[in-house]
Protein backbone atom coordinates (compact mmCIF):
# COMPACT_ATOMS: atom_id res chain seq x y z
CA UNK A 1 0.00 0.00 0.00
CA UNK A 2 1.47 3.61 -1.04
CA UNK A 3 0.58 7.13 -0.30
CA UNK A 4 -0.31 7.20 -4.13
CA UNK A 5 -3.22 5.46 -4.21
CA UNK A 6 -4.74 7.51 -1.77
CA UNK A 7 -7.07 10.55 -2.41
CA UNK A 8 -6.00 13.74 -1.34
CA UNK A 9 -8.30 13.79 1.91
CA UNK A 10 -7.20 9.89 2.47
CA UNK A 11 -4.03 11.77 2.44
CA UNK A 12 -4.58 14.56 5.28
CA UNK A 13 -6.14 12.51 7.09
CA UNK A 14 -3.40 9.23 7.38
CA UNK A 15 -1.00 12.86 8.07
CA UNK A 16 -3.48 13.68 11.18
CA UNK A 17 -3.38 10.60 12.36
CA UNK A 18 0.46 10.34 12.41
CA UNK A 19 0.76 14.38 13.84
CA UNK A 20 -1.58 13.33 16.60
CA UNK A 21 -0.19 9.95 17.28
CA UNK A 22 -3.18 8.55 16.72
CA UNK A 23 -2.89 4.59 17.45
CA UNK A 24 -6.44 3.38 16.80
CA UNK A 25 -8.77 4.03 14.38
CA UNK A 26 -12.74 3.55 15.24
CA UNK A 27 -14.54 3.01 11.97
CA UNK A 28 -18.26 3.68 12.90
CA UNK A 29 -21.34 3.42 11.53
CA UNK A 30 -25.15 2.73 12.27
CA UNK A 31 -27.56 -0.42 12.19
CA UNK A 32 -31.04 0.30 10.87
CA UNK A 33 -32.46 1.06 14.42
CA UNK A 34 -29.82 3.81 14.77
CA UNK A 35 -27.85 2.22 16.87
CA UNK A 36 -24.10 3.37 16.06
CA UNK A 37 -21.67 0.11 15.76
CA UNK A 38 -17.65 0.01 15.28
CA UNK A 39 -14.81 -1.76 14.26
CA UNK A 40 -11.51 -0.69 15.55
CA UNK A 41 -8.55 -0.95 13.91
CA UNK A 42 -4.57 -0.14 13.96
CA UNK A 43 -3.58 3.00 12.19
CA UNK A 44 -0.79 0.97 11.05
CA UNK A 45 -3.99 -0.46 9.01
CA UNK A 46 -5.66 3.38 7.84
CA UNK A 47 -4.02 3.06 4.31
CA UNK A 48 -5.98 -0.26 3.31
CA UNK A 49 -8.81 0.52 5.26
CA UNK A 50 -9.28 3.74 2.34
CA UNK A 51 -8.14 1.47 -0.47
CA UNK A 52 -9.48 -1.82 0.59
CA UNK A 53 -12.02 -1.47 3.02
CA UNK A 54 -12.32 -3.51 6.51
CA UNK A 55 -14.82 -6.53 6.04
CA UNK A 56 -16.80 -7.34 8.88
CA UNK A 57 -19.96 -9.82 9.08
CA UNK A 58 -22.93 -7.93 8.23
CA UNK A 59 -25.25 -11.15 10.04
CA UNK A 60 -24.41 -9.56 13.55
CA UNK A 61 -25.75 -6.33 12.79
CA UNK A 62 -29.68 -5.55 13.71
CA UNK A 63 -31.46 -5.28 10.15
CA UNK A 64 -28.48 -5.93 7.87
CA UNK A 65 -28.35 -9.24 6.11
CA UNK A 66 -29.12 -13.20 6.73
CA UNK A 67 -25.95 -15.83 7.73
CA UNK A 68 -25.54 -17.36 4.26
CA UNK A 69 -25.09 -13.61 2.56
CA UNK A 70 -23.02 -11.70 5.28
CA UNK A 71 -20.17 -10.51 3.68
CA UNK A 72 -20.19 -6.55 4.16
CA UNK A 73 -17.52 -3.98 3.89
CA UNK A 74 -16.74 -0.70 5.25
CA UNK A 75 -15.26 1.95 3.48
CA UNK A 76 -14.30 4.88 5.35
CA UNK A 77 -15.03 8.60 4.59
CA UNK A 78 -12.03 10.71 5.07
CA UNK A 79 -14.11 13.77 5.38
CA UNK A 80 -15.58 12.57 8.67
CA UNK A 81 -12.42 12.47 10.51
CA UNK A 82 -12.21 13.17 14.43
CA UNK A 83 -10.19 12.58 17.08
CA UNK A 84 -12.03 11.44 20.45
CA UNK A 85 -10.74 13.60 22.69
CA UNK A 86 -11.68 11.57 25.72
CA UNK A 87 -9.10 9.08 24.24
CA UNK A 88 -6.24 11.55 23.32
CA UNK A 89 -5.64 12.63 27.19
CA UNK A 90 -2.68 10.37 27.23
CA UNK A 91 0.68 9.86 25.34
CA UNK A 92 -1.52 8.11 22.25
CA UNK A 93 -4.48 9.03 21.45
CA UNK A 94 -7.67 7.17 19.20
CA UNK A 95 -9.65 8.64 16.22
CA UNK A 96 -13.24 7.72 14.63
CA UNK A 97 -14.42 7.94 11.16
CA UNK A 98 -17.76 6.98 9.89
CA UNK A 99 -17.93 4.79 7.05
CA UNK A 100 -20.67 3.55 3.91
CA UNK A 101 -21.37 0.07 4.17
CA UNK A 102 -20.64 -1.98 0.30
CA UNK A 103 -22.51 -5.01 -0.65
CA UNK A 104 -18.92 -7.55 -1.12
CA UNK A 105 -21.70 -9.53 -3.57
CA UNK A 106 -21.96 -6.81 -5.81
CA UNK A 107 -19.71 -3.92 -4.89
CA UNK A 108 -22.72 -1.47 -4.82
CA UNK A 109 -23.88 0.84 -1.74
CA UNK A 110 -25.54 -1.27 0.91
CA UNK A 111 -29.52 -0.78 0.30
CA UNK A 112 -29.51 -1.78 3.88
CA UNK A 113 -27.14 0.68 5.46
CA UNK A 114 -28.54 3.72 6.67
CA UNK A 115 -26.36 6.40 5.50
CA UNK A 116 -26.81 5.03 1.60
CA UNK A 117 -30.93 6.01 2.40
CA UNK A 118 -30.11 9.56 3.05
CA UNK A 119 -27.52 9.65 0.58
CA UNK A 120 -30.28 8.58 -2.01
CA UNK A 121 -32.74 10.64 -0.59
CA UNK A 122 -30.11 13.95 -1.07
CA UNK A 123 -29.14 12.85 -5.07
CA UNK A 124 -33.23 12.92 -5.07
CA UNK A 125 -33.06 16.55 -3.78
CA UNK A 126 -29.95 17.46 -5.88
CA UNK A 127 -31.78 16.32 -9.30
CA UNK A 128 -34.60 18.62 -8.16
CA UNK A 129 -32.28 21.46 -8.08
CA UNK A 130 -31.97 21.44 -4.33
CA UNK A 131 -29.78 20.63 -1.15
CA UNK A 132 -31.43 20.35 2.46
CA UNK A 133 -30.01 22.41 5.58
CA UNK A 134 -30.68 20.89 8.44
CA UNK A 135 -30.52 22.19 12.01
CA UNK A 136 -31.52 19.69 15.43
CA UNK A 137 -32.40 20.73 18.49
CA UNK A 138 -31.49 17.41 21.17
CA UNK A 139 -32.70 17.05 24.38
CA UNK A 140 -31.36 14.69 26.85
CA UNK A 141 -31.59 13.65 30.27
CA UNK A 142 -28.72 12.87 33.10
CA UNK A 143 -29.06 10.92 35.90
CA UNK A 144 -26.74 9.53 38.92
CA UNK A 145 -25.51 6.13 39.17
CA UNK A 146 -26.42 4.19 42.22
CA UNK A 147 -23.31 3.21 44.61
CA UNK A 148 -22.85 -0.27 42.70
CA UNK A 149 -22.80 2.31 39.27
CA UNK A 150 -26.12 1.10 38.01
CA UNK A 151 -28.45 3.76 36.14
CA UNK A 152 -30.89 5.40 38.56
CA UNK A 153 -33.97 7.92 37.32
CA UNK A 154 -32.54 10.36 40.09
CA UNK A 155 -31.69 13.60 38.35
CA UNK A 156 -28.17 15.63 38.41
CA UNK A 157 -30.15 18.61 39.42
CA UNK A 158 -33.26 20.33 40.37
CA UNK A 159 -32.94 22.95 37.75
CA UNK A 160 -35.70 24.25 35.17
CA UNK A 161 -35.53 26.09 32.05
CA UNK A 162 -32.78 28.33 31.48
CA UNK A 163 -31.77 28.07 35.05
CA UNK A 164 -28.14 28.36 36.33
CA UNK A 165 -26.36 27.52 39.14
CA UNK A 166 -26.32 26.99 41.94
CA UNK A 167 -29.39 24.96 40.87
CA UNK A 168 -28.50 23.84 37.52
CA UNK A 169 -25.28 21.47 38.64
CA UNK A 170 -25.06 19.94 35.19
CA UNK A 171 -23.49 23.80 34.07
CA UNK A 172 -20.55 21.93 34.61
CA UNK A 173 -21.24 18.94 32.79
CA UNK A 174 -22.59 20.74 29.65
CA UNK A 175 -19.41 22.88 28.94
CA UNK A 176 -17.45 19.92 29.07
CA UNK A 177 -19.86 18.69 27.10
CA UNK A 178 -19.14 21.61 24.65
CA UNK A 179 -15.43 21.63 24.62
CA UNK A 180 -15.62 17.99 23.82
CA UNK A 181 -17.70 18.83 20.69
CA UNK A 182 -15.73 21.84 19.74
CA UNK A 183 -12.97 19.82 19.87
CA UNK A 184 -14.35 17.68 17.31
CA UNK A 185 -15.37 20.18 14.95
CA UNK A 186 -18.67 21.18 15.98
CA UNK A 187 -19.65 24.70 16.23
CA UNK A 188 -22.15 25.14 19.33
CA UNK A 189 -24.46 27.66 18.93
CA UNK A 190 -26.07 27.51 22.47
CA UNK A 191 -26.73 25.68 25.50
CA UNK A 192 -29.23 25.61 28.33
CA UNK A 193 -31.31 23.79 30.69
CA UNK A 194 -34.89 22.46 29.93
CA UNK A 195 -38.02 22.75 31.04
CA UNK A 196 -37.92 19.24 33.31
CA UNK A 197 -35.55 18.76 36.16
CA UNK A 198 -31.91 16.85 34.94
CA UNK A 199 -32.90 17.69 31.24
CA UNK A 200 -30.84 19.42 28.94
CA UNK A 201 -30.48 20.95 25.44
CA UNK A 202 -27.51 21.78 23.25
CA UNK A 203 -27.84 23.38 19.78
CA UNK A 204 -25.11 22.94 17.13
CA UNK A 205 -25.18 24.80 13.63
CA UNK A 206 -27.14 23.95 11.03
CA UNK A 207 -25.49 21.47 7.99
CA UNK A 208 -26.36 19.60 4.67
CA UNK A 209 -28.54 16.94 5.96
CA UNK A 210 -25.64 13.77 5.91
CA UNK A 211 -23.32 15.96 7.80
CA UNK A 212 -26.09 16.70 10.31
CA UNK A 213 -27.09 12.99 10.52
CA UNK A 214 -23.18 12.58 11.41
CA UNK A 215 -22.95 14.96 13.84
CA UNK A 216 -26.17 13.76 15.74
CA UNK A 217 -24.61 10.09 16.09
CA UNK A 218 -21.73 11.91 17.00
CA UNK A 219 -23.18 13.84 19.46
CA UNK A 220 -24.90 11.39 21.13
CA UNK A 221 -21.69 9.02 21.62
CA UNK A 222 -19.97 12.78 22.97
CA UNK A 223 -23.08 13.15 25.59
CA UNK A 224 -22.81 9.75 27.09
CA UNK A 225 -18.71 9.31 27.02
CA UNK A 226 -18.54 13.00 28.68
CA UNK A 227 -21.45 12.11 31.00
CA UNK A 228 -19.88 8.63 32.38
CA UNK A 229 -16.11 9.65 32.74
CA UNK A 230 -18.33 12.22 35.75
CA UNK A 231 -19.97 9.10 37.01
CA UNK A 232 -23.24 10.11 35.23
CA UNK A 233 -25.64 8.41 32.66
CA UNK A 234 -26.74 10.59 29.88
CA UNK A 235 -30.09 9.58 27.99
CA UNK A 236 -31.91 9.78 24.98
CA UNK A 237 -34.98 8.14 25.56
CA UNK A 238 -37.78 9.92 25.00
CA UNK A 239 -39.97 10.16 28.50
CA UNK A 240 -37.47 8.53 31.08
CA UNK A 241 -39.80 10.14 33.70
CA UNK A 242 -43.57 9.96 33.84
CA UNK A 243 -45.73 13.47 34.31
CA UNK A 244 -43.28 15.81 32.99
CA UNK A 245 -41.82 17.01 30.03
CA UNK A 246 -40.06 14.51 27.78
CA UNK A 247 -36.91 15.19 25.57
CA UNK A 248 -37.70 16.08 21.98
CA UNK A 249 -35.27 16.90 18.94
CA UNK A 250 -36.90 19.84 17.06
CA UNK A 251 -35.42 19.77 13.51
CA UNK A 252 -35.51 23.49 11.67
CA UNK A 253 -35.25 22.61 7.55
CA UNK A 254 -34.86 24.52 4.58
CA UNK A 255 -33.99 24.18 1.07
CA UNK A 256 -31.17 25.79 -1.06
CA UNK A 257 -31.36 26.23 -4.63
CA UNK A 258 -28.05 25.80 -7.15
CA UNK A 259 -27.74 29.48 -7.00
CA UNK A 260 -27.11 29.14 -3.39
CA UNK A 261 -30.45 31.15 -2.31
CA UNK A 262 -32.56 30.28 0.22
CA UNK A 263 -35.80 28.43 -1.97
CA UNK A 264 -37.57 28.98 0.95
CA UNK A 265 -37.50 32.30 1.43
CA UNK A 266 -40.06 34.92 -0.03
CA UNK A 267 -39.86 38.58 0.93
CA UNK A 268 -43.25 39.39 -0.43
CA UNK A 269 -45.16 36.62 2.01
CA UNK A 270 -47.13 37.66 4.79
CA UNK A 271 -44.57 34.75 6.65
CA UNK A 272 -41.82 34.92 4.14
CA UNK A 273 -42.54 31.57 2.89
CA UNK A 274 -41.94 30.94 -0.81
CA UNK A 275 -44.58 28.49 -3.15
CA UNK A 276 -41.60 25.44 -2.54
CA UNK A 277 -41.91 26.28 1.22
CA UNK A 278 -45.48 25.70 1.08
CA UNK A 279 -45.55 22.70 -1.15
CA UNK A 280 -42.73 21.24 1.10
CA UNK A 281 -44.41 21.65 4.63
CA UNK A 282 -47.69 20.69 2.95
CA UNK A 283 -45.69 17.22 2.11
CA UNK A 284 -44.59 17.31 5.80
CA UNK A 285 -48.00 17.55 6.52
CA UNK A 286 -49.86 14.91 4.28
CA UNK A 287 -47.51 12.18 4.97
CA UNK A 288 -47.19 13.26 9.23
CA UNK A 289 -48.03 9.76 10.52
CA UNK A 290 -45.84 7.87 8.22
CA UNK A 291 -43.21 10.10 9.42
CA UNK A 292 -43.96 9.78 12.97
CA UNK A 293 -42.83 5.69 12.73
CA UNK A 294 -39.54 7.27 11.80
CA UNK A 295 -39.04 10.15 13.56
CA UNK A 296 -40.60 9.02 16.70
CA UNK A 297 -39.89 5.46 17.14
CA UNK A 298 -40.07 3.32 19.85
CA UNK A 299 -42.87 2.71 22.16
CA UNK A 300 -41.53 5.36 24.68
CA UNK A 301 -41.97 7.71 21.98
CA UNK A 302 -45.57 8.03 22.33
CA UNK A 303 -45.18 8.61 26.03
CA UNK A 304 -43.62 11.85 25.25
CA UNK A 305 -46.11 12.65 22.39
CA UNK A 306 -49.44 13.15 24.61
CA UNK A 307 -51.57 16.92 24.94
CA UNK A 308 -50.33 18.87 27.97
CA UNK A 309 -46.41 18.29 28.25
CA UNK A 310 -45.18 21.01 25.06
CA UNK A 311 -44.93 18.19 22.44
CA UNK A 312 -46.88 18.36 19.15
CA UNK A 313 -49.83 15.99 18.60
CA UNK A 314 -51.68 18.05 16.13
CA UNK A 315 -51.34 17.86 12.40
CA UNK A 316 -50.99 21.40 11.62
CA UNK A 317 -48.39 24.54 11.43
CA UNK A 318 -47.77 28.04 12.88
CA UNK A 319 -46.16 31.13 13.04
CA UNK A 320 -46.87 32.06 16.83
CA UNK A 321 -47.58 29.01 19.02
CA UNK A 322 -45.35 25.74 19.74
CA UNK A 323 -48.52 23.39 19.52
CA UNK A 324 -48.79 22.96 16.06
CA UNK A 325 -46.40 19.81 14.44
CA UNK A 326 -44.61 22.57 12.49
CA UNK A 327 -43.42 25.97 13.44
CA UNK A 328 -42.29 28.65 10.82
CA UNK A 329 -39.48 30.66 13.17
CA UNK A 330 -38.68 33.94 12.87
CA UNK A 331 -36.15 34.91 10.26
CA UNK A 332 -33.84 37.92 10.08
CA UNK A 333 -32.84 37.23 6.99
CA UNK A 334 -33.39 35.64 3.96
CA UNK A 335 -30.67 32.85 4.32
CA UNK A 336 -32.79 32.02 7.82
CA UNK A 337 -36.12 31.01 6.52
CA UNK A 338 -36.70 27.35 7.28
CA UNK A 339 -39.78 25.57 8.62
CA UNK A 340 -39.16 23.82 12.30
CA UNK A 341 -40.79 20.30 12.53
CA UNK A 342 -41.43 19.80 16.54
CA UNK A 343 -42.40 16.01 16.72
CA UNK A 344 -38.74 14.21 16.48
CA UNK A 345 -36.96 12.65 19.22
CA UNK A 346 -33.49 11.28 20.00
CA UNK A 347 -34.44 8.18 19.67
CA UNK A 348 -34.59 8.61 16.14
CA UNK A 349 -32.22 6.59 13.31
CA UNK A 350 -31.00 10.39 12.06
CA UNK A 351 -30.31 8.93 8.49
CA UNK A 352 -33.56 7.37 8.12
CA UNK A 353 -35.68 10.25 9.64
CA UNK A 354 -33.68 13.04 7.57
CA UNK A 355 -34.25 10.97 4.41
CA UNK A 356 -38.00 10.52 5.17
CA UNK A 357 -39.02 14.00 5.99
CA UNK A 358 -37.04 14.80 2.53
CA UNK A 359 -38.63 12.60 0.59
CA UNK A 360 -41.91 13.74 2.13
CA UNK A 361 -41.33 17.60 1.44
CA UNK A 362 -40.21 16.82 -1.78
CA UNK A 363 -43.13 14.85 -2.57
CA UNK A 364 -45.22 18.05 -1.59
CA UNK A 365 -43.07 19.78 -4.25
CA UNK A 366 -43.84 17.31 -6.85
CA UNK A 367 -46.88 17.08 -6.67
CA UNK A 368 -47.25 21.54 -6.44
CA UNK A 369 -49.44 19.98 -3.13
CA UNK A 370 -51.15 24.09 -0.94
CA UNK A 371 -50.08 24.28 2.42
CA UNK A 372 -53.48 24.90 4.90
CA UNK A 373 -53.57 27.99 6.57
CA UNK A 374 -51.32 28.44 9.51
CA UNK A 375 -53.63 28.00 12.72
CA UNK A 376 -52.68 30.82 15.23
CA UNK A 377 -54.61 30.02 18.47
CA UNK A 378 -53.42 27.09 20.97
CA UNK A 379 -54.55 23.66 19.62
CA UNK A 380 -54.17 21.93 23.04
CA UNK A 381 -57.64 24.46 23.87
CA UNK A 382 -59.72 22.71 20.91
CA UNK A 383 -62.35 20.43 21.33
CA UNK A 384 -62.73 17.64 19.38
CA UNK A 385 -65.05 19.09 17.37
CA UNK A 386 -63.14 22.32 16.90
CA UNK A 387 -60.57 20.35 15.92
CA UNK A 388 -62.56 18.44 13.16
CA UNK A 389 -63.94 21.81 11.90
CA UNK A 390 -60.53 23.20 11.54
CA UNK A 391 -59.08 20.16 9.18
CA UNK A 392 -56.89 19.47 12.31
CA UNK A 393 -55.41 15.54 12.14
CA UNK A 394 -53.85 13.94 14.88
CA UNK A 395 -50.49 11.97 15.21
CA UNK A 396 -50.73 8.37 15.41
CA UNK A 397 -51.46 7.49 19.66
CA UNK A 398 -49.25 4.36 19.57
CA UNK A 399 -46.30 2.70 17.77
CA UNK A 400 -48.55 0.27 16.35
CA UNK A 401 -50.68 2.91 15.02
CA UNK A 402 -47.89 4.76 13.69
CA UNK A 403 -46.31 1.65 11.65
CA UNK A 404 -49.59 1.13 10.29
CA UNK A 405 -49.12 4.83 8.71
CA UNK A 406 -46.21 3.63 7.43
CA UNK A 407 -46.88 0.84 5.50
CA UNK A 408 -50.04 2.79 3.94
CA UNK A 409 -47.75 5.63 2.87
CA UNK A 410 -46.03 4.62 -0.53
CA UNK A 411 -43.66 7.84 -0.55
CA UNK A 412 -41.96 7.57 3.18
CA UNK A 413 -41.60 3.68 2.55
CA UNK A 414 -39.91 4.21 -0.19
CA UNK A 415 -37.78 6.89 1.21
CA UNK A 416 -36.72 4.06 2.95
CA UNK A 417 -36.04 1.32 0.30
CA UNK A 418 -37.47 -1.89 0.00
CA UNK A 419 -34.73 -3.47 2.32
CA UNK A 420 -34.80 -0.75 5.11
CA UNK A 421 -38.03 -0.16 5.09
CA UNK A 422 -39.40 -4.26 5.31
CA UNK A 423 -36.56 -4.52 8.07
CA UNK A 424 -37.82 -1.63 10.00
CA UNK A 425 -41.43 -2.82 9.77
CA UNK A 426 -40.81 -5.99 11.53
CA UNK A 427 -38.80 -5.18 14.00
CA UNK A 428 -41.08 -2.04 15.53
CA UNK A 429 -43.99 -4.61 15.00
CA UNK A 430 -41.69 -6.62 17.32
CA UNK A 431 -41.14 -4.29 19.41
CA UNK A 432 -44.91 -3.37 20.30
CA UNK A 433 -46.45 -7.11 20.47
CA UNK A 434 -43.56 -7.44 23.17
CA UNK A 435 -44.36 -4.14 24.49
CA UNK A 436 -48.51 -6.01 24.68
CA UNK A 437 -47.44 -8.78 26.29
CA UNK A 438 -45.23 -7.45 29.38
CA UNK A 439 -47.13 -5.58 32.56
CA UNK A 440 -45.98 -2.51 34.21
CA UNK A 441 -45.61 -1.29 37.28
CA UNK A 442 -48.32 1.54 37.13
CA UNK A 443 -50.71 -1.53 36.47
CA UNK A 444 -49.47 -3.66 39.12
CA UNK A 445 -49.92 -0.21 41.60
CA UNK A 446 -53.47 0.32 40.49
CA UNK A 447 -55.06 -2.97 39.98
CA UNK A 448 -53.09 -5.89 42.19
CA UNK A 449 -54.50 -5.26 45.60
CA UNK A 450 -57.98 -3.97 43.93
CA UNK A 451 -59.15 -6.86 42.04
Amino acid sequence: MTDGNLTEGERDVVQAVDRRDVDFIRLQFTDILGTVKNVSIPASQLEKAFTEGIYFDGSSIEGFVRIQESDMRLDPDPETFAVLPWHSRGESASARLICDVIDTSTGEPFAGDPRHVLRRAIERAEEMGYTLNAGPEPEFFVFENDEDGGVTTRTHDAGGYFDLAPKDLASDLRREIIFTLEEMGFEVEAAHHEVAEGQHEIDFKYADALTTADNIATFRSVVRAVSEMNDLHATFMPKPIPRINGSGMHTHLSLFGRDGENAFHDADDEFDLSDTARSFLAGILEHAPALTAVCNPIVNSYKRLVPGYEAPVYVAWSDVNRSALVRKPAARRPAASRIELRSPDPSCNPYLALAAMLHAGLDGIERDLDAPGPVRENIYEFDEATRAERGVETLPANLREAVDALEADEVVMAALGEHVGEKFVEAKRAEYEDYKADVSDWELDRYLETF
